[in-house]
């Protein structure tokens, strides 16, 4: 069983940090470091999906409405999303502290 952050110590990791357990990312909230977030612009949004297709972190969903956007427990702030789409509905603003 994975054992939640709160209880992940550094002994408790494998070396060279490998995964043995595949899936144990979605317990893990990754998200907190970024220093920017994306925000769609829904108006804009046609919904084709390639900031979807680029995010290496699987951090963008599809809504019910057919537009996507970035699930923040997930997200870094990379950015690829907002440099790859091509209709300018996303764009990266600074992280609230």
């Amino acid at each position: 069983m994975v054992k939640s952050e709160m209880d992940l110590r550094c002994g408790d990791l494998e070396v060279g940090c490998v995964v043995r357990q595949p899936g144990n990312a979605r317990i893990y909230r990754t998200g907190d470091w970024r220093s920017f977030r994306p925000v769609v612009d829904p108006a804009r949004c046609i919904g084709c999906g390639v900031c979807y297709l680029f995010c290496p972190d699987m951090a963008i969903r599809r809504r019910a409405d057919g537009t996507f956007e970035a699930d923040l427990y997930y997200c870094k702030g990379c950015g690829i999303c907002a440099a790859e789409c091509f209709t300018g509905c996303i764009r990266m603003v600074p992280e609230e502290e």
